[in-house]
């Protein structure tokens, strides 16, 4: 039993006895009041010699110097072995050999639940805290970063005897059991993952009205039948036709649903945004294809819509008084389009049986299911769905000629073929522009469709990895992220959305830095160009749902933008905005430099980066905005050198300051254990928290979006690493890596929303190679339809096609393939080893990197013996430094390099004084 436990079953006792000498006071008189008040003053006495407890603190190395303090509890007694050191109240100097440090503490709190004992201990170097009902003779707090253990009372083991008990037991955390195991890779993920099939989004590009289209199979949890759901955005499209509600359209093919999941989809070549499917209802199989079109113009002709009206129809959009009366001017234009967009569906029908076979169709009609009461008809004799007389919302056909029914079967013989289609137009159109929809050829404008998306791939860099499902999702995820960018062509401001939502400084920014990576530079520009419209006069960038970290995270990209093409003309275009921002950042800091926060958020800014009602001095929210300082303050060094070196002292003071605040926050936050047996500092997200929030110090609730996770893990100070305010090979970043991947981690992959951590980044950094691959693998495999390549935003299904996490996932694609650190560039840095097998093959064409174009390949003949890779930096600012990994997938070692020096450990070859090209060659 706990201490806690203890004290509870003694209280009962107690009560017990107080209870029924009450009893025997009142029947037997005055005598028994003076027995009922010693046994009163025993169980007090007792009761609080139980809630004294004594602890041990034990050090690696003497000389030390601090303090203790208690949360909710009280210092009852410091105590040090005679010539060992010296006390004075609360604090302490040990001098002598062993360093052992005697606690007595007073009026604990050891139960499970808020407000514990906490002891802080307060040295000079690496302070630290614990909770006092953690500590334990069998798991002894044992810090070795730290040099320190932590020890029960008469416990007399040094801090030898106890790391090497610890080490004797063989246990590993998680991290050390990923570097054991075989390298993971999709396949071996799938099994374990949950199978996130989503819906699908179809469009025309920069154009708002697109459809979602959802698939019924028993597992889809759709419901009974095909839907169809025009939107403006993501705003329902809503008629009067339809009593301003939502817009769906009903559709379904074969005999309905029955206990086989036998519907298979995938995109047209496997990347572009055509939908293909097939339903095999027993000898009969559907073959269908749907896509996105203009109802007159040719595909390439589009114009799109403007990105401030495309805002309003997008979840979490904010705007100010401004841009309100600026959406009155534009929204009419916007809205009162000449032509429609429409979704062009056909399925052959093919009975694939020995005898004649039904067909079953039923084309689309209002609604999500039979027993919606919809007023609209059928005018078979011209194949229209129509609300009144004028108003046609569907045009359908059955080889051919008008569908001579809205549900039909069809007989077909033995390899017998029928094709259905349906023209759906986004709004209902007149009869007049029915006729003539009703004569659009779906072959000619299925060709058109797919030289228009695959001429937008022409366009980007070409990434060529070994695995074909990688390999489309590279080009789905970009054509996936165009889809829904959205601005009027062809020079425009675009919106880049990042799902159901409007665009965030954070969510958005690896959209628009993979749009960089890929050589869509006049993209990524005109997506930057959305923050800088929308910026307040005050400099703020504020733009979703009340988040206060878009300032920053606006300017990262807009300096990462800049890292990868020196566009100093645009710049000279944006200047005085970006130092509008800088300022806003700057005053905001300066309002919170007051004397009580020094260590506890002095100079840090306050607000909410997400949807959770935080509005704390948080490590992400000052994170970014370091980032976002620091690199303006970078672009301005030969634009504007006197901004340069004011906001450049500006950036460093900041980070400073979160660094201190950082430090402070860590040594009064609970250590909490590992899998090997150590324990871990931790740090909560925020500088006003006392320990991890997932803990539970306060009386509070925050269970959201599916987790309890969500404000250490996908908010917390990991982002310092990511915004370069902790160096990624420090002590602290270690920490957080740690125990993040113990207490918020699963399959090395956080809960909830994922790819929000950024411990992703982290292990790709520093070259965990089978850690980063377990996250990267296990991420994708459960977050993103494996059909169609379409990503969640939640692992509960909520938010379709979120381009912000497929972003990310093509982000960390990058990382794996080549990533900059200083004046080098990396390559194949975390790339599985599988990727280096005989006759397997990675290509980069025209990717772009802080050093200008990359070319690069790499092509292995490990059956002949060898390996082989070139790289061409042709700009000059070529790195300094190149370094490529080269794994061999059967773990060899070369017995022959050339073109550089090798790293057996690292199987990484470094090519110093990188003259622009190169080639390579490990013999085995």
């Amino acid at each position: 039993m706990t201490s806690g436990q203890n004290r509870t079953s003694r209280d009962y006792f107690f009560q017990f006895l107080m209870t029924n000498y009450m009893n025997v006071m009142i029947s037997r008189g005055r005598r028994t009041l003076v027995l009922f008040s010693l046994l009163c003053l025993l169980g007090s006495h007792l009761r609080a010699q139980e809630k004294d407890t004594e602890v041990v603190i034990v050090w690696n190395e003497r000389n030390q110097n601090g303090s203790v303090e208690i949360s909710n509890g009280r210092l009852k007694s410091i105590t040090i072995p005679k010539e060992k050191g010296k006390t004075k109240e609360n604090r302490f100097t040990l001098t002598g050999d062993p360093a052992r440090l005697f606690l007595k503490i007073a009026d604990t709190t050891g139960e499970w639940g808020p407000e514990p004992t906490i002891v802080h201990i307060k040295t000079e170097a690496n302070a630290f805290s614990f909770f006092l009902r953690d500590v334990s003779g069998a798991y002894p707090i044992f810090i070795p970063q730290y040099g320190v253990a932590v020890l029960p009372k008469g416990d007399e083991r040094s801090y030898s005897e106890i790391k090497n008990d610890i080490a004797n037991r063989k246990t590993f955390t998680k991290l050390e059991k990923i570097q054991i195991e075989q390298e993971t890779s999709f396949n071996a993920t799938t099994g374990q993952n949950r199978n996130m099939t989503a819906p699908t989004w179809l469009g025309i590009s920069r154009d708002m009205r697109i459809f979602e289209v959802s698939k019924s199979t028993p597992d889809a949890s759709i419901g009974e039948a095909n839907i169809i759901s025009p939107k403006l955005s993501s705003s329902a499209l809503r008629l009067e036709a339809t009593n301003n509600t939502p817009v769906n359209y009903l559709y379904t093919l074969g005999r309905g649903v029955g206990v086989q999941s036998n519907l298979t989809r995938r995109l047209e070549q496997g990347v572009l945004p055509i939908l293909n499917s097939t339903l095999a209802d027993d000898d009969v199989v559907y073959h269908s294809t749907v896509f996105a079109t203009l109802e007159v113009s040719r595909i390439n002709e589009l114009k799109g819509t403007d990105f401030l009206v495309a805002d309003q129809h997008s979840a979490g959009h904010m705007f100010t008084e401004e841009q309100l009366e600026s959406l009155k001017v534009r929204k009419p234009a916007a809205l009162n389009t000449t032509e429609e967009t429409v979704l062009l569906f056909r399925s052959k029908i093919i009975n694939k049986g020995d005898v004649p076979r039904y067909a079953w169709f039923k084309t689309p009609r209002p609604g999500t299911g039979w027993w919606q009461n919809i007023n609209y008809s059928y005018d078979y004799k011209n194949g229209y769905s129509l609300y009144g007389e004028d108003q046609v919302f569907c045009v359908s056909r059955l080889n051919g000629t008008p569908l001579p029914n809205e549900e039909i079967a069809i007989l077909l013989q033995p390899g017998e073929e029928a094709i259905v289609e349906f023209y759906l137009p986004h709004r209902p159109i007149s009869l007049e522009r029915a006729a003539k929809l009703q004569s659009l050829d779906f072959d000619d404008k299925l060709i058109e469709a797919k030289s228009f998306w695959l001429r937008k791939l022409e366009k980007a860099a070409k990434i060529k990895v070994p695995e074909k499902r990688i390999n489309e999702m590279i080009q789905a995820g970009l054509l996936h992220l165009d889809l829904i960018t959205f601005g009027n062509e062809p020079h425009s401001t675009l919106a880049p959305n990042i799902g159901v939502y409007s665009p965030i400084g954070t969510e958005s920014s690896p959209i628009i830095q993979y749009y960089a990576s890929v050589g869509w530079t006049e993209q990524a520009r005109r997506s930057l160009n959305y923050f800088l419209e929308k910026q307040h006069e005050n400099g703020f960038i504020q733009n979703f749902g009340g988040y206060m970290v878009e300032t920053g995270a606006a300017l990262w990209s807009i300096g990462e933008y800049f890292r990868y093409t020196r566009d100093r003309q645009w710049v000279l275009e944006v200047k005085d905005k970006l130092i509008k921002s800088c300022n806003y950042l700057i005053d905001w800091r300066n309002r919170n430099k007051k004397q009580e926060l020094i260590g506890k958020g002095y100079g840090m800014i306050d607000g909410k980066v997400a949807d959770p009602e935080d509005h704390f001095h948080q490590f992400m929210l000052n994170g970014y905005a370091y980032l976002g300082l620091s690199r303006v303050a970078e672009l301005l060094k030969e634009i504007d050198p006197a901004e340069h070196t004011r906001l450049t002292e500006e950036a460093d003071t900041w980070k400073n300051d979160i660094q201190q605040s950082l430090y402070t926050t860590m040594s009064l936050s609970p250590v909490v254990p590992l899998g090997n047996g150590t324990w871990s500092p931790t740090c909560p997200p925020w500088t006003e928290g006392s320990g991890l929030r997932a803990l539970y110090l306060k009386r509070e609730k925050f269970w959201s979006h599916g987790t309890f996770t969500a404000p250490d893990a996908l908010l917390g100070p990991l982002y310092l690493v990511f915004c370069e305010v902790i160096d990624p090979r420090s002590v602290e970043a270690r920490m957080m890596l740690e125990y993040h991947s113990e207490l918020f981690f699963q399959g090395n992959s956080a809960f909830s929303q994922p790819y929000y951590s950024r411990h992703n980044w982290l292990q790709a950094k520093l070259g965990m190679v089978k850690p980063f691959l377990n996250t990267y693998y296990n991420t994708v495999s459960a977050h993103a339809d494996r059909e169609t390549y379409t990503f969640w935003e939640h692992m509960y299904r909520v938010s379709p096609h979120k381009t912000h996490e497929e972003a990310w996932f093509l982000m960390e694609t990058r990382w794996m393939l080549y990533m900059e650190e200083g004046d080098t560039l990396n390559l194949l840095k975390t790339i599985p080893r599988a990727w280096m097998e005989d006759g397997k093959e990675i290509q980069l064409d025209g990717v772009k990197s802080y050093f200008g174009n990359v070319v690069f390949s790499a092509k292995s003949e490990v059956n002949k013996g060898f390996i082989e890779a070139s790289v061409e930096c042709s700009e000059e600012r070529k790195p300094a430094t190149v370094s490529i990994r080269l794994p061999h997938p059967e773990n060899k070692r070369p017995s022959k390099v050339a073109g550089g020096v090798y790293d057996p450990e690292k199987e990484t070859i470094t090519i110093e004084n990188f003259s622009g090209s190169a080639q390579i060659r490990l013999d085995f």
